[in-house]
């Protein structure tokens, strides 16, 4: 699950369980909202830990690009 991805779900999620008011036999809206909303938190740390883990630092011993000499002339 990506960023993206979990952030649509929070808002799905928040949508369904706070602004939506209807009746549906047998089904809860309002926990439904609430599970997608928990699902996409869960999915955007993951995807925030897992992005941070994947990039190498390099470093490197050498200036870039090297200094220049100092000019004669002053």
């Amino acid at each position: 699950m990506r960023i993206g991805s979990s952030i649509g779900l929070i808002a799905i999620g928040l949508i369904l369980a706070l602004a939506v008011r209807v009746d549906l036999a047998g089904i809860d809206l309002e926990l439904v909202g609430w599970i997608l909303t928990a699902v996409g938190v869960i999915g955007l740390v993951a995807s925030l830990v897992l992005a941070r883990q994947a990039r190498p630092v390099v470093r490197r011993e050498v200036e870039y690009p090297p200094p220049r000499p100092p000019d004669p002339r002053y």
